[in-house]
């Protein structure tokens, strides 16, 4: 089923179906601990109805570009990335369902960014830097605001 949904000044043709077809994956660098461990858990619960997600926290840069999924959208957090608002972030999201392409995104470690074969874009969740476990959380909750903004469902954008 086709909806058409209204992303400010944009309208965008949504294909309802797409939505669980595309693969997420989040690929960090050293594990995740508490209060973040909590946080990441409750979006990737709420997500959960959204989207099929895999997490995936590696011990050290090597062997977290071994883990990117092979044939994905490979999204590269840096500060230096494309900064979006939630409005552009969910359309982007879309086009990326419509390329029918799964999508990763890489979370660089305290040494920067992984050495991967390639890099499709370079997003950035705003110009300061955060501490890696906080990025894990603002992106999931960045991707939980764009799917229910995609499903037209409520929330405050």
């Amino acid at each position: 089923m086709d909806v058409y949904v209204a992303l400010g000044a944009l309208i965008v043709l949504v294909h309802r179906a797409s939505i669980a077809q595309v693969q997420v994956t989040i690929l960090g660098e050293a594990r995740l601990r508490a209060p973040y461990a909590d946080d990441v858990a409750h979006y990737s619960r709420l997500l959960s109805r959204h989207v099929r997600l895999e997490l995936v926290q590696a011990r050290d840069a090597g062997a977290l570009a071994r883990r990117v999924p092979r044939g994905a959208f490979v999204s590269l957090l840096a500060a230096d990335g494309r900064a979006r608002d939630s409005l552009a972030f969910s359309a982007f999201l879309e086009e990326r369902r419509r390329a029918g392409a799964d999508l990763a995104f890489v979370i660089g470690g305290p040494f920067g960014a992984p050495p991967l074969e390639r890099v499709d874009e370079r997003i950035s969740l705003g110009p300061m830097t955060l501490p890696h476990q906080l990025a894990w959380v603002v992106l999931l909750e960045q991707l939980y605001r764009a799917h229910k903004i995609l499903a037209g469902e409520p929330y405050h954008y």
